[in-house]
């Protein structure tokens, strides 16, 4: 009689953006699949709440009081923060975790997790970004390059729908594209000026994965052009942008092969000593506090990158003391993020004569110049920027009564104003680690994670040359006014955390190999922002998403043979 409640194929462990894409490329190739949300189930469409709604709508006109903020320390100075969001948020009570360096953990509690709440850039890596850590020495080689991943970006993107332009740059390939949202004048102007004045820099329109002109792949899914609301963070009801919601999970519902568990947190993964093999997955209920076990012959870790490393550690075993394939000590070290804390800002006189028109769900986009072909600054690696422009009303703050009524109702616009948002590589180090606390548990009975991960001299070091490369640019584009300023964003506060997991070549100085599986449990994969060796200056989720996919087709072929 088997130990398990039930069994499967397949357990994928988080609903997420690359939990979603398991469960469909598991589906789709005739495989059994319980995917596993600790989070409420959210369905598309019927459960956003708030996606039709107008600020006049919400009782606070957006914003959150103070009561309710204070149960979101984690999550209260993030951009996504609002009424109109707040349903799709972690409470920190939920799942407490322990700051030796502050660290903003901003988690989803919903099947989908984050991935109805992104940013949606999507750009693909380079083999400058994969070959970085061999060429600087930081961290260790990727097991994989540009040419081992980029049908699966294809794959991915032609899914997903991603709007670009194909811009021809080395350092950031292009992908299978619909049209582009364009970018505004100022930001041509901008673009202009940097193409004569430099050779080596470019801006070019944010990749993103909104559907600009839907195709018939997107119809099938449900899903609809975008319709440049720019409110996707509260769920969007045509599918205008990718999410799990609307497009992966319900693709592998279609199936028949998908099963969905809620508010179920995943306690550890189950290795079988005598089998040599990971089994299953041990469950514990939410809402009642029972365990349960299910089992499985593969497992998808896809739990968001600090749970999955969470998960993993709390999954020991005589064979594992130290957490699941963690012989060498390392998992949990090297953690990583981008650093958003750098922004040059300005204003511009010309142009009156135009204004914005409509709204667009991205922004233009400065690739990474720094570090590219040969190390030129003090610092190692490099940064990206977003490019944003508009042009406001003339504010009168000063007014008050009847000048005030009457300057309200003034149509005078005032200059262009332009802002370029650093996006940082951190580099990841030994020092930067998150570890199970001994003692302390959350409110089910799981290990509070510790986190101790910061900034160092190379992320100041780094800023300061963001502030002096966008100041001379801006000023050689005319812009005046330029001043700089620092966010002071928490690591974590952009959601880009990564590693803990990491790829590699030797299982001496890695936790898993090219095709991500564990080197010492090769039927448990791991394909979330814990695999990454390094963080590069793009923005991850795409790769996330086709690592994914191809290690589901390598494991499944594996499988298939019985080599796992």
């Amino acid at each position: 009689m088997s130990r398990f409640a039930q069994e499967y194929d397949a357990i994928v462990i988080g609903s997420g953006m690359t939990g979603g894409w398991a469960a469909k490329e598991l589906t789709e190739r005739g495989l059994k699949t319980l995917m596993i949300e600790s989070g409420r189930n959210v369905d598309h469409i019927k459960d956003y709440p708030t996606t039709n709604m107008m600020p006049w709508e919400f009782a606070h006109r957006g914003t959150v009081p103070q009561e309710l903020r204070d149960q979101y320390p984690s999550t209260n100075t993030h951009y996504i923060f609002s009424e109109s969001t707040l349903h799709f948020l972690k409470k920190d009570a939920e799942q407490e975790y322990i700051q030796d360096r502050p660290f903003s953990w901003v988690r989803g509690d919903q099947v989908g997790g984050r991935s109805l709440l992104w940013a949606r850039a999507t750009q693909r890596w380079s083999d400058y970004d994969f070959g970085g850590p061999l060429r600087d020495g930081y961290a260790v080689d990727w097991p994989i390059r540009y040419k081992d991943i980029a049908l699966w970006y294809s794959h991915v993107e032609r899914f997903i729908g991603v709007s670009g332009n194909r811009d021809g740059l080395a350092s950031l390939p292009d992908g299978e594209f619909l049209p582009p949202f364009d970018l505004t004048c100022a930001e041509k102007h901008f673009q202009g000026k940097v193409k004569a004045a430099y050779k080596d820099r470019h801006i070019i329109t944010g990749r993103v994965a909104n559907i600009s002109e839907a195709k018939d792949i997107h119809y099938q899914q449900g899903r609809a052009t975008c319709q440049r609301r720019t409110i996707c963070e509260r769920g969007c009801p045509f599918g205008g942008y990718f999410s799990s919601n609307a497009s992966t999970i319900p693709w592998a519902k279609k199936t028949g092969k998908f099963t969905l568990l809620t508010d179920s947190i995943v306690h550890s993964v189950i290795y079988d000593e005598q089998k040599q093999r990971a089994v299953g997955v041990r469950v514990i209920d939410k809402k009642t506090g029972n365990i349960t076990e299910y089992g499985a012959r593969l497992v998808s870790v896809n739990a968001s990158a600090m749970n999955s490393n969470l998960v993993l550690l709390n999954s020991t075993s005589n064979r594992f003391p130290n957490g699941l394939g963690n012989d060498n000590g390392l998992m949990g070290t090297h953690i990583a993020f981008h650093s958003f804390r750098g922004r040059v800002m300005a204003d511009y006189d010309g142009l009156k004569d135009f204004t914005t028109d409509g709204r667009r769900p991205t922004s233009g986009y400065m690739p990474r110049f720094r570090n590219l072909l040969k190390q030129e600054a003090d610092f190692l690696r490099g940064y990206s920027a977003s490019i944003h422009s508009d042009r406001s009303h003339t504010l009168y703050g000063d007014d008050f009564g009847e000048s005030l009524k009457r300057n309200i109702m003034s149509k005078d616009l005032g200059p262009w104003q332009i802002s370029a948002q650093m996006m940082g590589e951190t580099i990841p180090k030994a020092t930067s680690t998150l570890r199970l606390d001994p003692d302390k548990k959350d409110k089910y009975g799981m290990p509070q994670l510790r986190f101790s991960v910061g900034y160092d001299d190379n992320d100041d070091k780094m800023q300061q040359d963001f502030y002096t490369e966008l100041s001379a640019m801006f000023e050689k584009a005319g812009f005046k006014n330029i001043r700089t300023g620092d966010t002071n964003r928490k690591p974590g506060n952009e959601n880009h955390e990564m590693g803990g997991v990491r790829m590699g070549h030797d299982p001496k100085t890695s936790l898993l190999n090219r095709w991500n599986q564990l080197h010492l449990c090769k039927n448990v994969l791991v394909t979330d922002g814990a695999c990454m060796v390094s963080t590069s200056t793009q923005n991850p989720s795409l790769t996330y998403m086709a690592l994914t996919a191809r290690a589901v087709d390598h494991a499944v072929a594996e499988l298939k043979k019985g080599s796992i």
